[in-house]
């Protein structure tokens, strides 16, 4: 029995277990750092699954499958159930300490508005389908990746635990449904991003991803949960910025204009 084949899949296993273990926690504790960790925790286990998978040379359609849906639960399923729970969160606050988070007029559709939080997992489901079919992503990505998506939402519970003040503009109505609006279509949005992958570590032809790196560092150290969304939105602002200088690389060799 080759034992190597199957550790890759075991990996992939972690990171749906993470996702599993993150939604029982979502709707059982009183809040929502743990199931933000296990999301953390499975973007370790799904860098590992494909890294290990590289490294071992095996590779196999399954396991292409189950890292899919491994991270249709994880990164897109646990993530809209913390939106759901914010929108919950913020009507509870509102409602015991008089906050001013939901105004009269939210009372008629306070039913419904959680569940647009359910947009996300199936955005994430659309983008993870298309990148399995989509032959552009194997250099760069085509959207935002669902487990960056994750993250993202991952460190608003956080910044709301680090940041008390931000509690009325974290859990506005408006704010979340904005997020989830804007979050959803960036997942399916047919703007290239580039990707971390290193095919050396010469400065030359790695200048956005050390620029990207570096930054992130120092956002992250100064910053800390509050740094994750800026670098999230640093990320595509950079890919379109790569995008455009490309772009015009490209234009002036075809002209032969210097």
């Amino acid at each position: 029995m080759n034992i190597k084949k199957h550790i890759p899949n075991f990996l992939t296993c972690c990171n749906l277990f993470c996702g599993c273990l993150g939604i029982i926690f979502a709707f059982q504790l009183p809040d929502l750092s743990i199931p933000c960790y296990l999301i953390f925790a499975a973007c370790v286990f799904d860098f590992l699954d494909g890294f290990v998978a590289r490294l071992l040379k095996v590779q196999s359609p399954i396991g292409k499958e189950l890292d899919s849906l491994a991270d249709v639960m994880t990164f897109g399923v646990l993530p809209g159930i913390l939106v759901f729970q914010l929108f919950q969160f913020g009507y509870i606050i509102s409602a015991r300490w008089n906050a001013p988070i939901y105004s009269p007029q939210w009372e008629f559709i306070l039913i419904l508005l959680p569940f647009i939080a359910l947009l996300i997992p199936i955005f994430s489901a659309l983008r993870l389908a298309k990148f399995n079919i989509d032959t552009r992503q194997s250099e760069s990505f085509i959207g935002v990746p669902t487990p960056a998506n994750a993250i993202l939402i991952a460190s608003i519970p956080l910044i709301l635990w680090q940041y008390p003040s931000m509690v009325g503009f974290i859990l506005n109505p408006y704010f979340l449904i904005g997020l989830t609006l804007l979050m959803s279509y960036l997942l399916v949005a047919e703007l290239p991003l580039f990707a971390l992958k290193f095919k050396n570590l010469k400065w030359t032809g790695n200048e956005i991803r050390f620029i990207f790196l570096g930054l992130s560092i120092l956002l992250l150290a100064f910053l800390k949960w509050l740094g994750i969304p800026i670098i999230i939105f640093l990320y595509i602002i950079l890919s379109v910025v790569n995008n455009v200088i490309s772009k015009k690389a490209v234009r002036i060799d075809s002209t032969g204009l210097k």
